[in-house]
């Protein structure tokens, strides 16, 4: 029998297998979410190495938000992690939105991480 985690892993295989064959040597946009907290990173496959990265964790982050688990924060972390990596020389994207369904939280970083500069 299929457990919710077994599924979601499959899903998220799934994605990342679309977005290799899709990429074209580009930088991957990848989030992750709990209960309390949402992460970005801006990952460089070829190299194996992170360019740049936010998450509800960093100081900064924290003395500006209320909660860390909304959709407010989601796309403060969604613009911080656009602009770091606009910064880096990052303009182009894909958009790794791993297991989760791109709704709510995802849907919030996603767009602010769109209006902040970056293309995906």
């Amino acid at each position: 029998m299929n457990t919710s985690k077994k599924l979601f892993e499959k899903r998220k295989a799934r994605v990342r297998t679309a977005l290799r064959n899709a990429a074209n040597g580009k930088m991957r946009l990848s989030v992750f979410r709990s209960g309390k907290h949402i992460y970005a990173q801006v990952i460089d496959d070829v190299k194996g190495m992170t360019v740049a990265s936010a998450s509800t964790l960093d100081k900064e982050v924290r003395s500006n938000l209320k909660k860390t688990s909304t959709i407010e924060a989601a796309s403060f972390i969604g613009k911080l992690v656009a602009e770091r990596a606009v910064k880096t020389g990052v303009n182009e994207v894909v958009f790794d939105r791993g297991g989760y369904i791109y709704h709510g939280r995802v849907k919030a970083l996603a767009d602010a991480a769109r209006e902040a500069g970056l293309k995906f």
